[in-house]
């Protein structure tokens, strides 16, 4: 119970305390002053500064200045002395007529801190005005008739200070005849009347002249005259007497220039024409009279000008019923202006900022600006609102000022420009509305890297490409804009293969567009490919980055020439020879032409044909295998030595192509190539003797020619051998290849052993078997580090050579197995 008391009473505390802050906060930022009016320009008023918490310099340093409504200003601030002082001179009766107390209302905008204080300031009145009478001379006419006692209303005076400094009575100046009556009316508005004291005598004095004097209560005081005319006349007995003391009317201010309000009526006791009874408005200094107007046949009231309920709330006037002889009565006329919807809210933008940043926070002050309706009621009642789905909100302060601030955050990347359209919007019906547009600019700054398309890129490039030439394009978007936005590539990084060269002597980027440039001419037989990361970084502080990665394939041409694996071109001069048996059938695989292309694809494809052969339709190649193979079985006619010239060709645009010349020795048996050639070589007509001396000295020269060819060639063969000895490590598991040797001048010995075959020798010649082993080579592609170009193992030897041909024969070496 004890603990639930103090909780209450905490919390009356705390209600307290924040009640008496609030009121507190109130009341400081509302400055009233007092100030008589018609003081000279620059007078003092208060001391602003002061009472604003500042010193004087702080006005002029926090953009301290006077706001208002649109209306003239009368105050400045003074920088110099921190005070408020009169913008010029002030008239209170212009400003406020008759009203009072007469206030003037302004703000002091804080421009640093965004703060609005009210200030007030009451002008007080002085005794600048003297009262005054429509006209200097009043007229009346009196009959002689007329019973003393009898009351004239006469002209009143008009006083525009108000208070002790107005109109506060009248005199008038001595008389046996008349005496003056004071008389008040609603509002305490005092007017004087002529009592008659004693019964006049036309005959004895037809005109009376008396001076009214008008006085008001101001130090020193202030007196205004009339003089008052008094004509008698014969009896007219009865005045003109109005129905009502007081007419009143309501009407909007929106009705229609000339219609009628009221009809005053009056009527007279007497009769003939003392009963013609005319209407007047009463004069007095104003606009009224302008505005309004009066039959004086019928008393119908009418509007002159279309009236303004902001202007003026009401009027008041007095009319007057006068007959023929001049008798006269008034009566008061007030007219009451209600108010309609006619004018829109008026939006005075105070302070106001057309550009800022993207990350500025919530809650940051764009513009500040007052709102004001003229119309009064719910018509003068305002809504503030923002059109559309914005990221910003309206925050309300005192006396009808607003804030616009922002609410979110704030994107240009989205959006760059707001058009802020600030409705304000009465509660009239119909409503009335006004819109206030304010462009607002984002400015952006650097929170986006530069963002590629694609997350990894792919270019193929043909190999022997020109060196400089563009080979790709790279492009990053950047959503910032001018400097934040401005991208530049480099290289960074790559896993080139091409004998670890630098990235910058193989391709360079253009940094302002993101072109690639080939600083090289590509090959596709060293490099198939490789990789490059690009970076783009815009120009912003900090800068940002981002990363890509781009593959380059490169693609084959056709640039690279079948070459020959098989057979081999012998380094020693001598010509390679395959032996095919005379008793070969139709599609005895006699040999088998082996070619490699380095180049890939179609590029690789190769084919086989024959150019030229010693005996046409004796031999065919595969188109794709290569293999030389016999088409008919052998003749006695074929020559021993047939010669065929094998080309090979890729399927390349356009095609290259290599030759070989592959010889084919036609024989059953090695014996039986001896033996043929030695028989060739004999002459064929023994009876010619000297054909048969230029036979010998021919074989004789051969046989020469044949021994110093066989001595050149075992030294050619010594000294490779002793090179290979040489060159090779002590510790070389791959022994070199024997050389061949050659016995004796039929070559039989030399030839078995340096060629792999396997040999059956009958007694008969022609039943002997020579078995060659073909190579095996795969029909497909091999890759190059095998088919690069060695030291053939297969060193070739010369064989016989004919008498009648000088033909010889090339014998490739290999393994000799028994």
């Amino acid at each position: 119970m004890v603990a639930e008391q103090n909780l209450r009473g905490c919390t009356q505390r705390f209600l307290l305390c924040f009640l008496l802050g609030t009121l507190w906060e109130i009341s400081a930022s509302h400055i009233r002053y007092s100030v008589p009016e018609e003081m000279e320009k620059g007078s003092f008023v208060g001391d602003i500064a002061k009472d604003l918490g500042m010193e004087p310099r702080e006005l002029s340093e926090r953009g301290a200045r006077i706001v208002s409504r649109g209306k003239k200003q009368h105050f400045a601030l003074s920088v110099r002395t921190g005070s408020l002082v009169t913008a010029d001179r002030i008239d209170r009766e212009e400003i406020c007529a008759q009203s009072s107390p007469c206030l003037l209302n302004f703000n002091v905008l804080v421009e640093d801190k965004m703060k609005i204080h009210s200030v007030e300031v009451e002008i007080t009145d002085v005794n600048d005005n003297t009262p005054r009478f429509l006209a200097e001379e009043i007229e009346l006419k009196i009959s002689e008739f007329t019973a003393p006692g009898t009351h004239y209303l006469l002209e009143s005076a008009y006083d525009q200070d108000v208070g002790v400094n107005s109109l506060q009575g009248y005199e008038l100046s001595p008389s046996h005849h008349f005496s003056l009556r004071m008389q008040s009316r609603t509002g305490g508005v005092k007017y004087p009347e002529l009592v008659l004291e004693r019964a006049l005598d036309r005959e004895e004095e037809p005109v009376h002249y008396l001076m009214l004097t008008a006085w008001d209560g101001g130090d020193p005081v202030r007196t205004g005259t009339a003089r008052i005319r008094v004509n008698v006349l014969d009896a007219n007995d009865n005045t003109p007497v109005f129905t009502q003391s007081e007419y009143t009317v309501n009407i909007p201010e929106n009705i229609p220039q000339g219609t009628v309000l009221l009809t005053v009526n009056a009527t007279d006791a007497d009769e003939g024409i003392n009963s013609q009874i005319r209407y007047f408005e009463v004069k007095i200094p104003g606009k009224i009279s302008e505005i309004f107007q009066i039959n004086p046949l019928t008393g119908e009231l009418s509007t002159l000008q279309n009236l303004d309920y902001e202007n003026a709330e009401f009027h008041e006037m007095e009319v007057e019923a006068q007959d023929a002889l001049g008798l006269r009565s008034r009566a008061k006329i007030h007219v009451t202006v209600l108010d309609v919807n006619d004018n829109a809210p008026e939006v005075t933008i105070t302070s106001v900022t057309n550009s800022i940043p993207e990350n500025a926070p919530p809650g940051t002050v764009i513009a500040l600006f007052h709102v004001h309706d003229r119309d009064s009621g719910e018509n003068g009642q305002v809504l503030c609102s923002i059109l559309g789905d914005l990221p910003f909100k309206l925050e309300k302060k005192v006396d009808s000022y607003y804030s616009l601030v922002i609410d979110r955050a704030l994107d240009r990347e989205q959006v760059s420009v707001y058009n802020i359209t600030v409705r304000a919007e009465d509660f009239g019906n119909p409503a009335l509305s006004t819109d206030t547009h304010i462009l607002l600019q984002v400015t952006d700054i650097n929170d986006n890297p530069p963002t590629f398309s694609q997350s990894a890129y792919s270019a193929y490039i043909q190999e022997n490409n020109p060196r400089g030439a563009s080979i790709y394009s790279l492009t990053a978007h950047d959503p910032d804009s001018e400097q934040n936005a401005l991208v530049t590539y480099s290289i960074m990084e790559s896993n080139l293969s091409l004998e670890a060269s630098p990235v910058s002597s193989i391709v360079s980027i253009n940094s302002e567009t993101g072109v690639l440039y080939a600083l090289c001419s590509f090959d596709y037989e060293q490099s198939r490919e490789f990789q490059l990361r690009v970076t783009a970084r815009d120009s912003g502080d900090p800068p940002l980055s981002s990363n890509v990665s781009l593959t380059l394939f490169i693609l084959d041409q056709n640039d690279n020439t079948p070459e020959i694996l098989y057979p081999t071109f012998p380094t020693d001069g001598s010509s390679g020879v395959e032996l095919a048996p005379r008793s070969a059938e139709p599609g005895y695989l006699v040999t088998k032409v082996v070619a490699v292309d380095a180049d890939s694809g179609q590029n690789a494809w190769l084919s086989y044909h024959l150019l030229k052969v010693t005996e046409p339709g004796l031999f065919s190649v595969g188109l794709h295998s290569g293999e030389i193979s016999t088409v008919r079985t052998f003749l006695d006619k074929d020559a021993l030595k047939q010669t065929l010239i094998v080309a090979v060709t890729d399927n390349g645009e356009p095609p290259l192509s290599a030759t070989v010349t592959v010889t084919v020795a036609v024989a059953d048996s090695i014996p039986e190539i001896l033996s043929d050639l030695s028989s060739q070589s004999s002459p064929e007509t023994q009876d010619d003797s000297l054909l048969t001396f230029y036979l010998v000295v021919a074989v004789a020269v051969v046989s020469c020619l044949f021994f110093a060819f066989i001595v050149l060639l075992l030294a050619i063969r010594l000294r490779k051998w002793w090179m290979l000895q040489v060159v090779q490590a002590p510790g070389d598991h791959v022994g070199g290849i024997t050389s061949s040797q050659f016995l004796g001048i039929d070559g039989v010995r030399a030839f078995l052993q340096t060629y792999s075959h396997e040999v059956t020798l009958t007694t008969d010649s022609r039943k002997t078997q020579l078995i060659f082993p073909q190579p095996n080579y795969a029909d497909t592609l091999i890759s190059q580090e095998s088919c690069e170009p060695k030291e053939s193992p297969l060193p070739t030897q010369s064989l016989l050579q004919a008498k009648d041909e000088q033909a010889f024969f090339q014998v490739d070496l290999g393994d000799f197995h028994e």
